[in-house]
Protein backbone atom coordinates (compact mmCIF):
# COMPACT_ATOMS: atom_id res chain seq x y z
CA UNK A 1 0.00 0.00 0.00
CA UNK A 2 2.79 2.29 0.40
CA UNK A 3 3.84 2.67 -3.34
CA UNK A 4 0.10 3.18 -4.12
CA UNK A 5 -0.16 6.05 -1.00
CA UNK A 6 3.07 7.62 -2.86
CA UNK A 7 1.52 7.23 -6.32
CA UNK A 8 -1.60 8.95 -4.93
CA UNK A 9 -0.05 11.50 -3.61
CA UNK A 10 1.30 12.23 -7.18
CA UNK A 11 -1.74 12.49 -8.37
CA UNK A 12 -2.83 14.79 -5.83
CA UNK A 13 0.14 17.32 -5.92
CA UNK A 14 -0.01 17.89 -9.90
CA UNK A 15 -3.78 17.15 -10.08
CA UNK A 16 -3.57 14.73 -12.79
CA UNK A 17 -7.03 13.49 -12.71
CA UNK A 18 -10.62 14.34 -12.11
CA UNK A 19 -13.63 12.70 -11.47
CA UNK A 20 -14.92 10.83 -15.06
CA UNK A 21 -11.85 11.22 -16.88
CA UNK A 22 -10.89 8.11 -19.54
CA UNK A 23 -7.32 7.35 -19.12
CA UNK A 24 -5.21 5.53 -21.83
CA UNK A 25 -2.15 3.75 -20.36
CA UNK A 26 0.96 3.02 -22.83
CA UNK A 27 1.28 -0.88 -22.07
CA UNK A 28 4.65 -1.92 -23.18
CA UNK A 29 4.65 -5.14 -21.22
CA UNK A 30 7.83 -3.25 -19.22
CA UNK A 31 8.35 -3.38 -15.40
CA UNK A 32 7.20 0.22 -15.47
CA UNK A 33 4.02 0.01 -17.75
CA UNK A 34 2.56 -3.02 -16.22
CA UNK A 35 2.69 -1.43 -12.21
CA UNK A 36 0.87 1.86 -13.94
CA UNK A 37 -1.71 -0.13 -15.18
CA UNK A 38 -2.15 -2.48 -11.86
CA UNK A 39 -1.86 0.66 -9.77
CA UNK A 40 -4.52 2.90 -12.28
CA UNK A 41 -6.98 -0.48 -11.63
CA UNK A 42 -7.11 -0.42 -8.11
CA UNK A 43 -7.61 3.12 -7.98
CA UNK A 44 -10.34 3.37 -11.09
CA UNK A 45 -13.57 3.46 -7.99
CA UNK A 46 -12.01 5.58 -6.10
CA UNK A 47 -11.05 8.25 -8.55
CA UNK A 48 -13.91 7.18 -10.69
CA UNK A 49 -12.37 6.52 -13.89
CA UNK A 50 -12.59 4.45 -16.90
CA UNK A 51 -8.99 2.62 -18.55
CA UNK A 52 -7.51 1.96 -21.83
CA UNK A 53 -4.55 0.85 -22.76
CA UNK A 54 -2.66 0.35 -25.63
CA UNK A 55 0.18 -0.98 -27.06
CA UNK A 56 2.94 0.39 -29.77
CA UNK A 57 4.91 -2.43 -32.48
CA UNK A 58 7.69 -0.31 -33.49
CA UNK A 59 8.85 -2.75 -36.06
CA UNK A 60 12.22 -3.08 -34.62
CA UNK A 61 11.76 -6.29 -32.74
CA UNK A 62 10.13 -8.81 -34.64
CA UNK A 63 11.38 -12.15 -32.54
CA UNK A 64 9.68 -10.46 -29.27
CA UNK A 65 6.81 -8.02 -30.38
CA UNK A 66 4.16 -10.92 -30.60
CA UNK A 67 5.20 -12.19 -26.78
CA UNK A 68 4.67 -8.83 -25.58
CA UNK A 69 1.36 -8.50 -27.44
CA UNK A 70 -0.19 -11.77 -25.95
CA UNK A 71 1.54 -10.71 -22.36
CA UNK A 72 0.15 -7.34 -22.43
CA UNK A 73 -3.66 -8.35 -24.18
CA UNK A 74 -3.90 -11.23 -21.45
CA UNK A 75 -3.03 -9.06 -18.51
CA UNK A 76 -5.82 -6.56 -20.02
CA UNK A 77 -7.98 -9.23 -20.32
CA UNK A 78 -7.85 -10.49 -16.59
CA UNK A 79 -8.46 -6.96 -15.41
CA UNK A 80 -11.41 -6.28 -17.66
CA UNK A 81 -9.48 -3.31 -19.26
CA UNK A 82 -9.76 -2.46 -23.50
CA UNK A 83 -6.74 -2.97 -24.67
CA UNK A 84 -5.50 -1.60 -28.58
CA UNK A 85 -2.47 -2.13 -30.32
CA UNK A 86 -1.26 0.02 -33.18
CA UNK A 87 2.13 -0.34 -35.39
CA UNK A 88 4.60 2.47 -36.43
CA UNK A 89 7.66 2.23 -39.13
CA UNK A 90 10.28 3.99 -36.94
CA UNK A 91 12.84 3.13 -39.69
CA UNK A 92 11.24 4.68 -42.73
CA UNK A 93 10.44 7.75 -40.57
CA UNK A 94 13.90 8.23 -39.45
CA UNK A 95 15.09 7.91 -42.69
CA UNK A 96 12.81 10.21 -44.10
CA UNK A 97 12.75 12.58 -41.39
CA UNK A 98 17.18 12.43 -41.05
CA UNK A 99 16.92 11.51 -37.46
CA UNK A 100 18.49 8.87 -35.18
CA UNK A 101 15.85 5.96 -34.11
CA UNK A 102 15.00 6.87 -30.83
CA UNK A 103 14.21 10.43 -31.86
CA UNK A 104 11.76 8.71 -34.42
CA UNK A 105 10.09 6.51 -31.71
CA UNK A 106 9.62 8.95 -29.70
CA UNK A 107 7.59 11.38 -32.07
CA UNK A 108 6.22 8.73 -33.87
CA UNK A 109 5.00 7.24 -30.10
CA UNK A 110 3.49 10.31 -29.31
CA UNK A 111 1.77 10.99 -32.23
CA UNK A 112 -0.08 7.54 -32.01
CA UNK A 113 -0.89 8.63 -28.34
CA UNK A 114 -2.43 11.94 -29.18
CA UNK A 115 -4.57 10.30 -32.64
CA UNK A 116 -5.78 7.37 -30.47
CA UNK A 117 -7.20 9.61 -27.59
CA UNK A 118 -8.63 12.03 -30.10
CA UNK A 119 -10.19 8.91 -31.87
CA UNK A 120 -11.57 7.18 -29.00
CA UNK A 121 -12.62 10.84 -26.78
CA UNK A 122 -10.18 10.16 -24.19
CA UNK A 123 -9.20 12.93 -21.76
CA UNK A 124 -6.15 11.75 -20.42
CA UNK A 125 -2.64 9.89 -21.69
CA UNK A 126 -0.23 8.02 -18.35
CA UNK A 127 2.86 6.83 -19.15
CA UNK A 128 5.08 5.13 -16.88
CA UNK A 129 8.51 7.48 -16.51
CA UNK A 130 10.08 7.03 -12.82
CA UNK A 131 12.27 8.97 -11.01
CA UNK A 132 15.29 7.52 -12.19
CA UNK A 133 14.29 7.48 -16.04
CA UNK A 134 13.89 11.36 -15.09
CA UNK A 135 17.63 11.25 -13.62
CA UNK A 136 18.56 9.78 -16.59
CA UNK A 137 16.70 12.21 -18.91
CA UNK A 138 18.47 15.49 -17.15
CA UNK A 139 22.28 13.49 -17.60
CA UNK A 140 21.74 12.80 -21.21
CA UNK A 141 20.53 16.61 -21.69
CA UNK A 142 23.12 17.61 -19.78
CA UNK A 143 25.80 15.51 -21.54
CA UNK A 144 24.54 16.82 -25.01
CA UNK A 145 25.30 20.61 -23.78
CA UNK A 146 21.29 21.33 -23.37
CA UNK A 147 20.29 24.81 -21.52
CA UNK A 148 18.05 24.68 -18.81
CA UNK A 149 14.70 24.01 -20.44
CA UNK A 150 16.33 20.79 -21.26
CA UNK A 151 17.56 19.77 -17.62
CA UNK A 152 13.84 20.34 -16.72
CA UNK A 153 13.32 16.97 -18.12
CA UNK A 154 10.28 15.20 -17.90
CA UNK A 155 7.03 17.34 -16.43
CA UNK A 156 4.83 14.73 -14.52
CA UNK A 157 1.78 16.58 -16.33
CA UNK A 158 2.27 18.49 -19.39
CA UNK A 159 -1.05 19.07 -21.33
CA UNK A 160 -3.18 15.98 -21.05
CA UNK A 161 0.04 13.11 -20.59
CA UNK A 162 0.40 12.46 -16.94
CA UNK A 163 3.10 10.37 -15.48
CA UNK A 164 1.69 8.96 -11.85
CA UNK A 165 5.08 7.24 -11.78
CA UNK A 166 7.10 10.25 -11.72
CA UNK A 167 8.16 10.58 -7.76
CA UNK A 168 8.73 6.26 -7.86
CA UNK A 169 11.93 4.62 -7.74
CA UNK A 170 12.28 1.53 -10.17
CA UNK A 171 13.55 -0.61 -7.28
CA UNK A 172 10.32 0.38 -5.59
CA UNK A 173 8.09 -0.39 -8.57
CA UNK A 174 10.02 -3.99 -8.90
CA UNK A 175 9.95 -4.76 -5.39
CA UNK A 176 5.57 -4.12 -5.76
CA UNK A 177 5.21 -5.97 -8.78
CA UNK A 178 7.21 -9.19 -7.01
CA UNK A 179 4.78 -8.50 -3.86
CA UNK A 180 1.66 -8.61 -6.00
CA UNK A 181 3.01 -11.86 -7.84
CA UNK A 182 2.42 -9.94 -11.01
CA UNK A 183 5.07 -11.01 -14.20
CA UNK A 184 6.67 -8.15 -16.71
CA UNK A 185 8.81 -8.39 -19.87
CA UNK A 186 12.28 -7.23 -20.59
CA UNK A 187 12.62 -5.29 -23.76
CA UNK A 188 16.01 -6.97 -25.11
CA UNK A 189 16.73 -3.08 -26.49
CA UNK A 190 16.84 -2.18 -22.41
CA UNK A 191 20.04 -4.74 -22.25
CA UNK A 192 22.37 -3.07 -24.39
CA UNK A 193 25.07 -0.58 -23.59
CA UNK A 194 24.76 0.73 -27.42
CA UNK A 195 22.29 3.19 -26.58
CA UNK A 196 23.14 6.26 -24.19
CA UNK A 197 20.48 5.80 -21.96
CA UNK A 198 21.26 2.41 -21.62
CA UNK A 199 25.36 3.11 -20.82
CA UNK A 200 24.02 5.89 -18.20
CA UNK A 201 21.57 3.62 -16.55
CA UNK A 202 23.82 0.44 -16.49
CA UNK A 203 27.35 2.46 -15.90
CA UNK A 204 26.79 5.71 -14.55
CA UNK A 205 24.34 5.94 -12.05
CA UNK A 206 25.64 2.99 -10.46
CA UNK A 207 28.61 5.11 -9.71
CA UNK A 208 26.84 8.35 -8.70
CA UNK A 209 24.90 6.37 -6.66
CA UNK A 210 28.07 5.15 -4.52
CA UNK A 211 28.87 8.98 -3.82
CA UNK A 212 24.93 9.47 -3.17
CA UNK A 213 23.06 6.87 -2.49
CA UNK A 214 19.91 9.15 -3.18
CA UNK A 215 21.14 10.11 -6.45
CA UNK A 216 18.05 9.85 -8.52
CA UNK A 217 15.82 12.05 -5.95
CA UNK A 218 18.67 14.97 -5.96
CA UNK A 219 18.95 14.87 -9.62
CA UNK A 220 15.21 14.83 -10.60
CA UNK A 221 14.81 17.23 -7.76
CA UNK A 222 17.25 19.44 -9.40
CA UNK A 223 15.12 19.38 -12.29
CA UNK A 224 12.00 20.59 -10.89
CA UNK A 225 13.71 23.26 -9.69
CA UNK A 226 14.84 24.51 -13.58
CA UNK A 227 11.45 23.78 -14.58
CA UNK A 228 9.35 25.89 -11.74
CA UNK A 229 12.11 28.70 -13.49
CA UNK A 230 10.96 27.68 -16.93
CA UNK A 231 7.44 28.25 -16.24
CA UNK A 232 8.27 32.01 -15.41
CA UNK A 233 10.94 32.38 -18.44
CA UNK A 234 8.16 30.91 -20.55
CA UNK A 235 5.97 33.90 -20.78
CA UNK A 236 9.01 36.06 -21.34
CA UNK A 237 10.14 34.29 -23.87
CA UNK A 238 6.48 34.04 -25.56
CA UNK A 239 5.89 37.84 -25.48
CA UNK A 240 9.60 38.15 -27.03
CA UNK A 241 9.20 35.75 -29.83
CA UNK A 242 5.92 37.30 -31.10
CA UNK A 243 7.78 40.22 -31.66
CA UNK A 244 10.71 38.69 -33.49
CA UNK A 245 9.01 36.27 -36.31
CA UNK A 246 9.26 37.64 -39.51
CA UNK A 247 8.97 34.11 -41.80
CA UNK A 248 7.84 30.61 -40.89
CA UNK A 249 7.51 27.43 -42.55
CA UNK A 250 8.39 23.75 -42.38
CA UNK A 251 12.33 23.54 -42.95
CA UNK A 252 13.13 28.01 -42.44
CA UNK A 253 12.65 30.40 -39.32
CA UNK A 254 13.29 34.14 -39.68
CA UNK A 255 14.45 36.14 -37.30
CA UNK A 256 14.05 40.27 -37.41
CA UNK A 257 17.60 41.18 -35.99
CA UNK A 258 16.66 44.94 -34.06
CA UNK A 259 14.75 43.24 -31.13
CA UNK A 260 17.20 41.01 -30.36
CA UNK A 261 19.35 43.72 -29.44
CA UNK A 262 17.49 45.08 -26.32
CA UNK A 263 16.92 41.41 -25.12
CA UNK A 264 19.12 40.34 -22.22
CA UNK A 265 21.41 37.21 -23.36
CA UNK A 266 19.58 34.41 -20.80
CA UNK A 267 16.20 35.85 -22.64
CA UNK A 268 17.80 35.60 -26.05
CA UNK A 269 19.11 31.82 -25.81
CA UNK A 270 15.47 30.76 -24.91
CA UNK A 271 13.90 32.65 -27.55
CA UNK A 272 16.26 31.25 -30.12
CA UNK A 273 15.66 28.02 -28.88
CA UNK A 274 11.83 28.03 -28.58
CA UNK A 275 11.87 29.42 -32.65
CA UNK A 276 13.95 26.34 -33.18
CA UNK A 277 12.30 23.38 -31.63
CA UNK A 278 8.86 25.07 -33.47
CA UNK A 279 10.22 24.73 -36.79
CA UNK A 280 10.17 20.84 -37.16
CA UNK A 281 13.67 20.78 -39.70
CA UNK A 282 15.84 22.63 -37.47
CA UNK A 283 16.58 19.53 -35.03
CA UNK A 284 19.74 18.68 -33.89
CA UNK A 285 20.31 21.75 -32.53
CA UNK A 286 21.84 21.81 -29.10
CA UNK A 287 22.82 24.61 -26.51
CA UNK A 288 26.69 24.91 -28.07
CA UNK A 289 24.89 25.72 -31.54
CA UNK A 290 23.13 28.55 -29.76
CA UNK A 291 26.33 29.95 -28.45
CA UNK A 292 27.51 30.02 -32.27
CA UNK A 293 24.54 31.99 -33.24
CA UNK A 294 24.62 34.21 -30.21
CA UNK A 295 28.45 34.90 -31.67
CA UNK A 296 26.95 35.61 -35.39
CA UNK A 297 24.27 37.86 -34.28
CA UNK A 298 26.97 39.88 -32.54
CA UNK A 299 30.05 39.92 -34.80
CA UNK A 300 28.71 38.70 -37.93
CA UNK A 301 28.45 41.27 -40.71
CA UNK A 302 25.63 40.84 -43.29
CA UNK A 303 26.30 37.88 -45.22
CA UNK A 304 27.86 35.86 -42.58
CA UNK A 305 27.29 32.09 -41.73
CA UNK A 306 27.21 29.34 -39.67
CA UNK A 307 26.77 25.72 -40.89
CA UNK A 308 25.05 23.56 -38.05
CA UNK A 309 24.68 20.14 -38.20
CA UNK A 310 22.19 18.45 -40.51
CA UNK A 311 22.51 20.60 -43.22
CA UNK A 312 21.38 23.40 -41.15
CA UNK A 313 22.56 27.01 -42.40
CA UNK A 314 22.41 30.07 -40.02
CA UNK A 315 22.50 33.28 -42.12
CA UNK A 316 22.65 36.66 -40.47
CA UNK A 317 21.19 39.29 -43.05
CA UNK A 318 20.26 42.87 -43.26
CA UNK A 319 17.54 43.14 -41.40
CA UNK A 320 16.90 38.97 -40.46
CA UNK A 321 18.65 35.98 -39.25
CA UNK A 322 17.85 33.31 -41.49
CA UNK A 323 17.68 29.53 -39.72
CA UNK A 324 17.02 27.14 -42.10
CA UNK A 325 17.47 23.37 -43.36
CA UNK A 326 16.19 24.16 -46.92
CA UNK A 327 18.71 22.53 -49.52
CA UNK A 328 19.70 25.54 -51.56
CA UNK A 329 17.82 26.40 -54.70
CA UNK A 330 19.21 26.13 -58.45
CA UNK A 331 17.99 28.74 -61.31
CA UNK A 332 16.26 26.62 -63.99
CA UNK A 333 16.62 27.65 -67.64
CA UNK A 334 14.60 30.23 -69.20
CA UNK A 335 14.51 31.65 -72.60
CA UNK A 336 14.26 35.47 -72.61
CA UNK A 337 11.95 36.99 -75.61
CA UNK A 338 12.50 40.59 -76.73
CA UNK A 339 10.95 42.82 -75.75
CA UNK A 340 9.55 40.26 -72.95
CA UNK A 341 9.54 40.31 -69.27
CA UNK A 342 10.14 37.08 -67.27
CA UNK A 343 10.19 36.07 -63.63
CA UNK A 344 12.94 33.78 -62.30
CA UNK A 345 10.83 31.78 -59.90
CA UNK A 346 13.60 30.90 -57.96
CA UNK A 347 15.71 34.26 -57.80
CA UNK A 348 12.55 35.84 -56.90
CA UNK A 349 13.00 38.94 -59.42
CA UNK A 350 11.39 39.90 -62.66
CA UNK A 351 13.53 40.59 -65.39
CA UNK A 352 12.46 42.76 -68.30
CA UNK A 353 14.28 43.55 -71.77
CA UNK A 354 13.30 45.68 -75.06
CA UNK A 355 15.76 46.54 -78.37
CA UNK A 356 16.40 50.39 -78.56
CA UNK A 357 18.06 52.59 -80.54
CA UNK A 358 21.12 53.75 -79.48
CA UNK A 359 19.91 57.51 -78.95
CA UNK A 360 17.44 56.29 -76.65
CA UNK A 361 19.95 54.56 -74.38
CA UNK A 362 20.89 56.76 -71.14
CA UNK A 363 24.23 56.13 -70.11
CA UNK A 364 25.03 51.99 -70.05
CA UNK A 365 22.91 50.97 -66.83
CA UNK A 366 24.68 50.46 -63.05
CA UNK A 367 24.67 46.32 -64.22
CA UNK A 368 22.87 46.21 -60.54
CA UNK A 369 19.59 47.15 -61.76
CA UNK A 370 19.79 48.13 -64.84
CA UNK A 371 21.60 46.76 -67.95
CA UNK A 372 22.59 48.78 -71.49
CA UNK A 373 23.93 45.95 -73.71
CA UNK A 374 25.38 45.96 -77.50
CA UNK A 375 22.50 44.39 -79.40
CA UNK A 376 24.37 44.34 -82.75
CA UNK A 377 26.88 41.60 -81.26
CA UNK A 378 23.48 39.45 -79.75
CA UNK A 379 21.53 36.23 -81.62
CA UNK A 380 18.07 35.91 -80.46
CA UNK A 381 16.30 34.57 -78.44
CA UNK A 382 18.59 35.12 -75.60
CA UNK A 383 19.15 32.40 -72.25
CA UNK A 384 19.23 32.48 -68.96
CA UNK A 385 20.60 29.60 -66.71
CA UNK A 386 22.58 29.08 -63.77
CA UNK A 387 26.17 28.73 -63.56
CA UNK A 388 27.95 25.48 -64.62
CA UNK A 389 31.61 24.56 -64.35
CA UNK A 390 34.47 26.16 -66.62
CA UNK A 391 32.19 28.97 -66.46
CA UNK A 392 34.09 32.56 -67.31
CA UNK A 393 33.52 36.41 -68.28
CA UNK A 394 35.03 39.37 -68.83
CA UNK A 395 33.77 41.96 -66.06
CA UNK A 396 32.65 45.00 -67.81
CA UNK A 397 35.72 47.71 -66.96
CA UNK A 398 38.49 45.17 -65.95
CA UNK A 399 38.47 43.65 -69.42
CA UNK A 400 40.39 40.55 -68.29
CA UNK A 401 38.96 36.99 -68.57
CA UNK A 402 38.16 35.39 -64.80
CA UNK A 403 36.51 32.75 -63.63
CA UNK A 404 32.85 33.00 -62.38
CA UNK A 405 33.84 31.19 -59.58
CA UNK A 406 36.46 33.25 -58.72
CA UNK A 407 34.34 36.58 -59.23
CA UNK A 408 31.70 35.00 -57.18
CA UNK A 409 34.02 34.75 -54.35
CA UNK A 410 35.69 38.42 -54.89
CA UNK A 411 31.87 39.68 -54.63
CA UNK A 412 31.34 37.60 -51.44
CA UNK A 413 28.25 36.01 -52.59
CA UNK A 414 27.56 33.02 -50.70
CA UNK A 415 27.92 29.59 -51.41
CA UNK A 416 24.70 28.81 -51.24
CA UNK A 417 22.90 32.00 -53.19
CA UNK A 418 25.52 31.38 -56.10
CA UNK A 419 23.38 28.84 -57.81
CA UNK A 420 20.46 31.18 -58.24
CA UNK A 421 22.43 34.37 -59.40
CA UNK A 422 21.16 34.57 -63.03
CA UNK A 423 23.27 34.12 -66.21
CA UNK A 424 21.97 36.10 -69.16
CA UNK A 425 24.20 34.59 -71.89
CA UNK A 426 24.73 34.76 -75.72
CA UNK A 427 25.15 31.22 -77.90
CA UNK A 428 26.43 30.39 -73.70
CA UNK A 429 28.74 33.34 -73.02
CA UNK A 430 27.89 35.54 -70.48
CA UNK A 431 26.16 38.56 -71.45
CA UNK A 432 25.73 39.83 -67.68
CA UNK A 433 25.99 38.00 -64.76
CA UNK A 434 22.09 39.40 -63.43
CA UNK A 435 22.19 42.07 -60.59
CA UNK A 436 26.39 42.40 -60.41
CA UNK A 437 28.65 43.46 -63.80
CA UNK A 438 27.73 42.73 -67.48
CA UNK A 439 30.51 41.65 -70.46
CA UNK A 440 33.24 43.62 -71.77
CA UNK A 441 32.67 41.93 -74.72
CA UNK A 442 29.35 42.94 -75.09
CA UNK A 443 29.82 46.78 -74.23
CA UNK A 444 28.59 49.93 -76.15
CA UNK A 445 31.22 51.29 -79.04
CA UNK A 446 31.08 53.84 -81.59
CA UNK A 447 29.59 51.77 -84.17
CA UNK A 448 27.02 50.66 -82.30
CA UNK A 449 23.36 51.12 -83.45
CA UNK A 450 21.10 49.19 -81.62
CA UNK A 451 21.03 48.14 -77.95
CA UNK A 452 19.26 45.77 -75.63
CA UNK A 453 18.18 47.31 -71.99
CA UNK A 454 17.42 44.98 -69.66
CA UNK A 455 15.79 45.50 -66.08
CA UNK A 456 15.45 43.81 -62.96
CA UNK A 457 12.75 43.85 -60.28
CA UNK A 458 12.84 42.32 -57.20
Amino acid sequence: MELINKVKNTIKKYNMLSQGNHVLIALSGGADSVCLLKILHKLMDEYEINLSAIYIDHNLRPDETPFEITFCKKICDSLSIPFITKTIDVVSFAKSEKINKQEAARELRYRVFYETAHELKIDIIALGHNIDDQAETMLIRLFRGSGTAGLAAMPPVRGNIIRPLIEVQRSEIEAYLDSQNTAFVMDSSNLTDRYLRNRIRHIIMPEIKKINPAASKTISRTSDIYRDEERYFDILVTKSLMKMISRKGEQTIELFIAPMGILDIVILRRVLRRAIDATKGLRGISFVHIEDILSLLKSGKSGDRILLPNNIRVIKKYSVLTITSEEPKRLDSYILEIPGKIYLKESLITLSAELMEISEAEGVGDAKITAIINADKLTFPLAIRARKDGDFFYPFGFGKRKKLQDYFVDEKIPRDERDIVPLLVNNDEIVWVVGYRTDERYKIEKNTKKVLKCSIKY
